[in-house]
């Protein structure tokens, strides 16, 4: 349990680094002072640019896939836990780390892109179907929140249908709590009519 342990708490402590938040030191941001208010990807790319963006996705997404690595090399075979369970603890882990950051005041992103890191490791299979949802929902309304929240909902039917072992619906069944609490103010803001949209993305609409 102590090599366990270790392996959560390190998930944790690399999940705290914030993409959005150390690339912005390097520009002399914080893009928590702009925008949304969240330092996440889309907030990044609303207020920083697509450049500035990608490199955040792909440090959050990297935080994931490390977790989910690190606990699969090194969580130990005969311990307590299995081994697939310590990994998808770990992405959850990393995903606690996005959203309350220990090096940045416990204000992070929304967990998302982290909780995307592990899946691709752990369970690439499903990657094209949320893939796929996120999309369609994205393009059919024009929120990005709302696609985030539906395309996470679906990882438990998913893996319902697949017949996935116990841990991986575990997984799925908390990563979309989690994914739907951190987009609470989404949620009432969708709620109200005042959440942000995409229209560019629209093209059934634009073309109507």
């Amino acid at each position: 349990m102590l090599i366990v342990c270790f392996l959560l708490l390190l998930a944790y402590l690399s999940g705290s680094v914030s993409g959005s938040l150390t690339l912005g030191r390097l520009r002399g941001v914080d893009i928590r002072t702009q925008g949304s208010g969240n330092a996440g990807g889309t907030n990044a790319f609303r207020t920083q640019g697509a450049k500035f963006a990608l490199g955040v996705v792909l440090i959050d997404i990297g935080k994931g896939a490390l977790a989910a690595w690190l606990a699969l090399r090194f969580a130990p075979v005969e311990g307590v836990l299995p081994v697939r369970m310590v990994a998808w603890l770990a992405v959850l882990a990393a995903a606690l780390g996005h959203v309350w950051p220990l090096w940045h005041g416990f204000r992070g992103g929304k967990g998302v892109g982290t909780l995307l890191g592990g899946v691709a490791v752990l369970w690439p299979v499903a990657l094209l179907p949320l893939f796929l949802v996120w999309v369609c929902v994205l393009v059919a309304s024009g929120y990005v929140g709302l696609a985030s929240i539906i395309a996470t909902a679906c990882l438990l039917p998913l893996a319902v249908w697949l017949r996935a072992d116990v841990a991986t619906q575990a997984f799925a069944a908390v990563a979309a709590l989690l994914v739907l609490f951190t987009h609470r103010a989404n949620v009432q803001r969708l709620r109200a009519g005042t959440e942000s949209r995409f229209e560019r993305v629209r093209f059934w609409r634009r073309r109507a």
